[in-house]
């Protein structure tokens, strides 16, 4: 077993057969040869809208790195959602989700989601009992978040996991902004983890992704079957810069976690800060909460805070900021 740091770079990548090429080729093309009708497939690819073999390294590392049996990388963090959504619910189903989420999400569960037909209860995830409140019968999906985007709110991912199973829905978790070098979803009793690649797995500002970790083959299947029948697989070259930008992930998170850390302590002693959140300082309401469940003493880059005047102040402050 190879340490994270090591799977980061090698995991699921090895030089190309035919040329020894040590990075997974490029692979840009729309379709592929078949040695024959009865041999169609054989090669494992026919058309990149369903597989290609660059997207499919990256598959299979994602999958190796966030400990689950398979993965679906998407065109962007909300196509990676959307197609969770579409797997896993139809009409006359009901979810329960985080009210405290990405805005994509919870506008696409507001706006398009629920005119098809389904339900969304949002409620707030700090406390699990609120969840259990919150299930119905009809109840196929719990989607959580964190930490949540973008008060940083967590939840307690083993209790609402034993929910979710007693239930007999399936447990999905956004975990963009712990990434797997501070929290591994799957770890705990997830069933899914949602990660928007183009925050820390890609990281530089380049490429747009998503990505969708299942834990068991049977669900991982049915996310390759929706990605395929929406055809919003990720393009090659994009996971082809992911494969290399992934490299560097657990050396950036720890500095920028790092980096986070001191200004938050920095800014909690500041005369014109009233208040600051982030996971890492002990006076974060779920500090506790934190410590189980981040890896290392890691709470990520991100955190928020107010200021002496309020919005309008903060408003003055956004706009002279260094760009």
């Amino acid at each position: 077993t190879m340490g994270q740091g090591t799977d980061l770079v090698h995991a699921a990548v090895s030089p190309d057969e035919e040329t020894g090429a040590i990075l997974t080729p490029l692979f840009l093309s729309t379709t592929f040869t078949q040695e024959s009708v009865d041999k169609y497939l054989a090669k494992g690819y026919s058309y990149s809208r369903t597989n290609n073999p660059t997207v499919n390294t990256l598959q299979n590392k994602l999958a190796h790195l966030e400990g689950g049996a398979g993965a679906s990388v998407f065109s962007t963090g909300m196509a990676a959602t959307t197609s969770v959504i579409s797997g896993m619910m139809q009409s006359g189903d009901h979810c329960v989700i985080t009210d405290c989420s990405y805005g994509g999400t919870n506008r696409s569960c507001r706006e398009f989601f629920t005119p098809l037909g389904m339900e969304f209860t949002f409620t707030d995830f700090r406390d699990p009992a609120n969840v259990k409140a919150a299930m119905k019968p009809n109840t196929k999906l719990i989607f959580s978040e964190t930490p949540a985007n973008p008060v940083l709110t967590l939840c307690d991912l083993e209790a609402i996991s034993e929910i979710a199973k007693a239930h007999g829905a399936k447990h999905v978790v956004d975990s963009t902004f712990a990434t797997p070098i501070i929290l591994r979803p799957l770890d705990h009793g997830a069933d899914m983890v949602i990660q928007s690649l183009t925050k820390y797995y890609e990281g530089h500002n380049m490429m747009v992704g998503g990505a969708v970790i299942s834990k068991t083959p049977e669900l991982a299947e049915r996310i390759k079957w929706v990605q395929n029948v929406h055809g919003n697989i990720m393009n090659p070259f994009a996971a082809f810069i992911i494969l290399q930008t992934t490299k560097t992930m657990g050396l950036r998170v720890r500095q920028q976690s790092a980096s986070a850390m001191k200004i938050a302590e920095f800014l909690e002693q500041h005369p014109k800060v009233t208040k600051v959140i982030y996971p890492g300082l002990a006076s974060h309401p779920q500090k506790a909460l934190a410590d189980k469940y981040h890896r290392d003493g890691l709470h990520g880059g991100m955190l928020w805070f107010d200021i002496v005047g309020g919005t309008t102040a903060g408003t003055t402050l956004m706009n002279n900021i260094q760009r």
